[in-house]
């Protein structure tokens, strides 16, 4: 009873729990620990109620489809067989006698129990699909989700740039919150009159998009296309949209125009119903006028012009322009003004006469053509009565005007920025006659300018001013990455002749071309003739550098990285110029503050000194280059380049541990120790020209820390980290991974996340602010993009619906933004034990959680993250993700976490941490108990005795039982979220084509391969521990992984178990006497030969050039080379296989009894192979006589003991005793031959029981292997460990054999090689490498022609 008031009443728990009264204490004596953590964790009611009802309705859901379609329909069935009498066995039975047939009633019931236990993973992959969904939905993704989308929301964009980005002035209210405004948030359109709002749209806006431009996602022309007017023109008094809304409204008002027939009503109203092109029309009126009254000087030609207008003017207003004016001369006028336009902007003296005739040819179409003759008669009197000349005629006096020399103000001195932009505007919507439908056209620049825009119009705090602001800092773990290719990185190329350059340019070709415009370069042929140019000058290489940057920004690099995160700096910069700037500043544009900034430096706290202080004030960025100091002693590439990015960014700081030897205090002899310092450099102020010392120092110290020892004892990422982090300043700390990137776009919206502090997020106040990622390395390959696909829908609809409704999202990557004063109070923001905390990010968000701290989510700002693209790559860090969660299963943080959390939380914690590798581990499990169970079944005959019985003919539970297992097996938990998240981003029609282009792309191979990796790395850890970190690398995988690598990396994961479900699936082929026909029976085994299949080849698959014959040639030696190296002290895994297959045993050197009991009752399974299939020989004649299976044995020892004194001959007598040994050799031969023809001659023994024989002795051979490595220090003393390396060399060898010979066969024909390149890459890269091979081949023959 008090139990379950203190569950629906969670308010009275806390405040118990929290209590240190002697009374409460022994109240809760039952369920309070003497723990400082873990208490008071509970949550609202409200939230309770969530999170209990989510689950309430899956356990629901489960327990009926368990009883209903598993459980129920095998109760009869079970009944029947425990009711059969079986008497004849095929096997030696221990318990003929035995009663109820428990044995099979086993068999079919394991794999139900444990799909029964697993399923619930399945049935929660449905759920939080659903309700991730659902919330997603309310948090408004994918509202605008195409450009189609943003424009027809344009309008409102202004209004919502304002409202989120610039703090509120004191008059406006605040935003309204709750349902109503979840469901239509809406910004009122700015007025024409309201310029600063406009100005600051534009300023935004615009910064924007020149970060595109110079991030080369667009090119110039993009660029005209979507800038705003930074200086925006006051007299025009509307809002100027950019000209890629309004790109080619002006040509088709122009024909519609001309095609009125006097309708002026009817026009108008054609216009209107397009707000675009109304506002395209009244702005290039207003700017027409503005052009020529600036241009015309002369007195008389004013006096012209000004009536011209306000004759226009008089009749717009009266509404009858088109019927008093002739508008089919209207496109002559607008090619007139074009060519002026052109005139303009070239802005040369020599074009002035041009200019003056185009003057005069305007002002004729305008009075002959469009007023009409009856209206030039007023306006020739009223110049005639002007100028008091009598009798000239109108046609002299019209030839006269602005050819005089004051008439008409060109060229144009000064050039404003904002006179350029005006007429460039201008010359755009003009000209442009396409529509600009398809801009930008870069796609990530759509996808980067769609979700910003989505997200303006999703629920986020208001910003506050940049000096009320929270401040915060980033920090960055780095180790010995890439910091910035080199040329000769970029250049050098692979065996098959690809360079990472050459790749690039194939993965992003239009990148790559607006790069070279951005270098004005016109083709690549040029670009390299200045790049040869400048080598030759031996000048600065500024075109290298522009080249290295443009590579290193599409790697993972430490550069790229930068970059990204500074973004933060220049965003801050431009915030704080919106908010301190008076209306004179910001109607001159943050631009101009740019472009004034060195004469502002000099003036006493200008606006532009001001913002920066402000900035300085409010972030920080600290990178912690762990071997910065090693790097710059040894004159490291690497410790130049961070140099190089701290002259770049002169706030970036840069951490290091720094190593120094100095004397001895303490001892009397001088010996030198060495002293750790923490050290925080920046760039160094460059030295005046007149300083005395020659040496330039780059870099200065900052702070020196003295440490007691060694920095990194523990793991080295978070070791790394918690060294820097003292370093750091500000409220909020965003830890940021080496291989993320960030956006200008989001960095403007840092202000209103760190808001959320402040904001109601349940009990507590957040902790940790949970940050959306975009993976940005799904174009490399398939494999990248299957990826990445996983990882987005975890980071988006996963993690959303952890943080709300579960209550149980951690810390799982790297944009999380930490309380850091909550944290550095509480152990810091990563823990670093050896191998314990190999995941080391997660330990974060637990110690949080357990410390009364809560993690929120957020989805209205992103960051972007670089992932895995090569399968051995994704592999090992599945496998680093596996030891982890295998570890964290061990730990006593999800100990007490399981204890303090009420009973459905706990399930949330269970199912989304290390339960979801627990029922991946069951899954495989799965399919071993089935098919073991089969073999019990095959080889005793008690599957033919119950042939007739239901439950063994035709089990449909089973067959349920087994469908979902192979549901998990090919990726389906993942599937389910991923399309949900790619539904509602991008549509659901984007989604289905996604999910059946991966189906077509080999999908389930990969996820059914990436089963295998978690299962054996996950299960391994929990058996034996000894988790260790696996460097994946960062680099773009184009190159091949040699047979051997592959072999070594996966033999034990993947290629031991697939031979070994291949053996089960043969035995129960060959043996079973089953529904052979039915479908059933098919899909059962057709899913565990798929896995087979896949485990065995898929690496052979997903690996470039897999299939090209002189690869499968050189692998094959490179193979048989390591097979046969010896081992040894000092020897790699990499170079002999001896040193690999005593490396491949480390983890049970440390293993406890119980791993290595574990292992030896696991590994007693290969027995029942040779028990089993002893007795189907012909040679055994129906015996089941015990003897049989005693005979095996011997003759296992035979063969045993041939080959242990053939190879202690060889020691002793091949030196001394050549023929003898032969001799021997040849007789032993010679029995065996013997033998063979003997027992083939009298007991008539077949092929097929010489192929029973090999399938039951050689895992007895394997299950002995194992139990003599479990049992190496016995077996060590005993003398025997040569033999069984030995032993282990030939199953190597034979597996080698199995694996390579399909591999080979298949690269006989050519266009598998074909098949597979378009499989794993992208189109362009494929096009690009087969073109590359051909031009490959050429040089080859060249090569070899010129050598004859």
């Amino acid at each position: 009873m008090l139990a379950a008031i203190l569950f629906l009443f969670p308010f009275i728990r806390r405040f118990l729990e929290r209590s240190n009264y002697r009374i409460v204490m022994l109240m809760m004596w039952w369920s309070q620990p003497r723990l400082y953590v873990g208490r008071g964790m509970h949550e609202s009611t409200f939230s309770l109620f969530k999170y209990t009802m989510f689950w309430v309705l899956l356990i629901i859901t489960k327990l009926a489809f368990s009883y209903y379609v598993e459980i129920k329909p095998l109760v009869g069935p079970t009944k029947a067989i425990m009711n059969v009498k079986i008497r004849n066995f095929q096997w030696h039975e221990f318990f003929p006698r035995a009663k109820d047939n428990l044995g099979v009633v086993i068999a079919l019931w394991a794999p139900i129990i444990l799909v029964y236990f697993m399923d619930t993973q399945i049935w929660y992959a449905i759920f939080s699909t659903l309700f991730g969904g659902i919330y997603g939905a309310f948090r408004r993704l994918g509202e605008i989700r195409t450009l189609g989308m943003l424009r027809s929301r344009f309008q409102s964009l202004p209004g919502a740039f304002n409202a989120c980005l610039i703090p509120l002035e004191k008059t406006e209210q605040t935003k309204k919150k709750g349902l109503k405004a979840t469901l239509s948030r809406n910004f009122a359109e700015i007025s024409p009159n309201k310029e600063k709002e406009a100005a600051r749209f534009a300023q935004l806006w615009n910064k924007i998009i020149t970060s595109f431009r110079e991030e080369d996602l667009i090119n110039n022309r993009e660029m005209g296309l979507l800038l705003v007017p930074y200086w925006a023109d006051r007299d025009l008094d509307l809002i100027q949209w950019p000209p890629f809304l309004l790109a080619s409204k002006i040509p088709i008002a122009l024909d519609m125009a001309k095609d009125s027939n006097g309708k002026d009503r009817e026009l108008k109203k054609r216009i209107q119903t397009d707000n675009y092109m109304y506002c395209a029309v009244r702005e290039c009126y207003a700017s027409f006028r503005n052009i020529i009254k600036f241009l015309v000087q002369g007195a008389r030609e004013k006096e012209v012009i000004d009536y011209i207008f306000s004759e226009v003017d008089r009749h717009i207003e009266a509404g009858d322009l088109i019927t008093e004016y002739r508008m089919s001369a209207l496109p002559g006028l607008s090619e007139h003004f074009v060519k002026l336009i052109k005139y303009l902007l070239d802005n040369k003296q020599e074009d002035r006469d041009q200019v003056v005739i185009l003057f005069q040819d305007m002002l004729e179409v305008m009075t002959r053509d469009i007023m009409m003759e009856d209206h030039i008669s007023s306006l020739v009197d009223s110049i005639h009565g002007g100028s008091g000349h009598e009798g000239m005629t109108p046609l002299d006096q019209q030839y006269q005007l602005f050819a005089s020399s004051g008439a008409i103000k060109f060229p144009i001195h000064p050039v404003t920025e904002a006179w350029k932009e005006k007429i460039n505007r201008l010359d755009l919507l003009l000209t442009v006659k396409e529509s600009a439908m398809d801009v930008p056209s870069n796609l990530d620049a759509r996808r980067r300018i769609s979700f910003f825009s989505n997200s303006l119009f999703m629920n986020m705090p208001t910003a506050p001013k940049v000096r009320n602001m929270f401040s915060f800092s980033v920090l960055t773990p780095y180790y010995t990455e890439d910091v910035l290719f080199s040329l000769h990185d970029l250049e050098v190329e692979n065996e098959d002749g690809v360079s990472i350059l050459f790749y690039l340019q194939k993965i992003f070709p239009d990148e790559w071309s607006n790069f070279l415009e951005r270098v004005k370069c016109r083709n690549e042929e040029e670009f390299r003739m200045k790049l040869q140019k400048e080598e030759e000058l031996k000048g600065p290489k500024e075109l290298e550098e522009e080249l290295r940057l443009w590579a290193s920004y599409r790697g993972q690099t430490l550069t790229k990285t930068v970059r990204g995160m500074m973004y933060y700096r220049k965003a801050l910069e431009l915030q704080a110029f919106l908010d301190m700037a008076h209306d004179e500043d910001l109607m001159e544009g943050y631009k101009a503050v740019e472009l004034n900034m060195e004469d502002n430096s000099k003036g006493e706290r200008s606006l532009w000194a001001q913002c920066q202080a402000v900035t300085d004030m409010k972030f920080t960025y600290v990178v912690s280059c762990q071997q910065y100091g090693i790097h710059k002693r040894s004159g490291d590439t690497r410790a130049q380049d961070i140099l190089k990015l701290l002259t770049t960014y002169p706030s970036l700081r840069v951490a290091y541990v720094d190593e120094v030897e100095e004397p001895s205090k303490e001892r009397p002899k001088k010996i030198n120790q060495k002293v750790y310092y923490s050290a925080l450099v920046k760039a160094a102020l460059p030295k005046s020209s007149n300083s005395s010392d020659p040496v330039q120092i780059l870099d200065q110290v900052i702070y020196k820390i003295k440490l007691p020892g060694p920095a990194i004892l523990g793991e080295g990422k978070p070791e790394n980290q918690n060294h820097a982090i003292i370093f750091t300043r500000g409220e909020g700390l965003q830890t940021i991974d080496m291989n993320q990137d960030n956006y200008m776009e989001e960095a403007l919206k840092m202000r209103n996340l760190l808001q959320e502090f402040l904001e109601e997020h349940g009990v507590r106040p957040p902790t940790i602010l949970g940050l959306r990622e975009h993976i940005f390395t799904g174009s490399v390959s398939s494999l990248a993009w299957f990826m990445s696909n996983q990882e987005t829908s975890f980071v988006t609809i996963g993690q959303r619906l952890l943080a709300n409704p579960l209550k149980v999202r951690f810390h799982y990557g790297h944009p999380d933004v930490f309380d850091r004063l909550f944290h550095l109070t509480r152990g810091g923001v990563s823990k670093a034990s050896k191998n314990i905390n190999l995941s080391e990010d997660i330990f974060g968000g637990f110690n949080s959680t357990l410390r009364e701290g809560n993690v929120t989510h957020h989805e209205y700002i992103q960051v972007g993250k670089g992932r895995d693209v090569g399968l051995n790559q994704i592999s090992m860090f599945e496998a680093k993700i596996a030891n982890g969660n295998g570890e964290q299963t061990l730990s006593r943080d999800i100990y007490r976490l399981g204890h303090r959390f009420d009973f459905f939380r706990m399930l949330s914690c269970y199912f989304t941490t290390v339960g979801f590798y627990f029922s991946t581990l069951i899954t495989v499990l799965t399919v071993y108990v089935f098919l073991y169970g089969r073999l019990y079944l095959v080889l005793s005959g008690l599957e033919e005795g119950l042939i007739t019985q239901k439950a063994i003919r035709d089990n449909k539970p089973l067959q349920v039982a087994l469908a979902s297992q192979s549901f998990v097996q090919i990726g389906f938990l993942m599937a389910l979220p991923m399309l949900m998240e790619i539904g509602l981003e991008r549509g659901f029609r984007t989604a289905l084509s996604d999910f059946i282009l991966m189906q077509l792309q080999l999908a389930p191979v990969f996820f059914t391969f990436s089963l295998g990796t978690k299962t054996h790395y996950y299960g391994r850890t929990l058996l034996h521990g000894g988790a260790k970190y696996r460097p994946t690398g960062r680099g773009f995988v184009v190159f091949h992984a040699k047979f051997a690598e592959n072999y070594r990396l996966y033999s034990r994961s993947h290629f031991v178990k697939g031979m070994e479900m291949m053996l089960l699936l043969l035995v129960y082929q060959i043996f079973g006497h089953s529904y052979r026909g039915s479908v059933a029976y098919i899909f059962i085994t057709v899913s565990m030969w798929f896995m087979v299949g896949t485990w065995l080849f898929a690496p052979f698959l997903f690996n470039p050039s897999g299939f090209e014959w002189q690869k499968i040639v050189d692998d094959w030696t490179d193979w048989n080379k390591w097979i046969s190296n010896r081992g040894g002290i000092g020897v790699p895994p990499e170079k002999s296989w001896e040193s690999w297959w005593e490396e491949e045993q480390e983890h049970l050197k440390y293993s406890g009894k119980r791993g290595t009991i574990a292992e030896i009752v696991l590994a007693l399974r290969f027995f029942i192979y040779q028990y089993g299939l002893v007795y189907h020989l012909h040679i055994a004649e129906k015996t089941k006589s015990f003897l049989v299976y005693g005979i095996s044995w011997l003759v296992i020892f035979l063969i045993l003991f041939v080959m242990k004194t053939v190879s202690v001959g060889r020691r002793r007598f091949s030196a001394n005793f050549q023929l003898m040994f032969r001799l021997i050799k040849g007789l032993i031969f010679l029995t065996f031959v013997s033998i063979l023809v003997t027992l083939i001659a009298l007991p008539h023994m077949t092929v097929q029981d010489i192929i029973v024989c090999i399938l039951a002795f050689m895992p007895t051979g394997w299950g002995l292997l194992l139990i003599a490595q479990a049992c190496k220090p016995m077996v060590h003393q005993a003398g025997f460990w040569g033999s069984v390396r030995t032993l282990a060399r030939g199953y190597e060898v034979v597996m080698g054999l199995l694996l390579f010979t399909p591999v080979a066969f298949l690269a006989w024909f050519p266009f598998v090689s074909e098949f597979q390149t378009r499989m794993l890459f992208n189109q362009a890269f494929s096009r690009g490498l087969q073109i590359s091979r051909i031009l490959g081949g050429q040089r080859k023959d060249r090569a070899s022609r010129n050598k004859e």
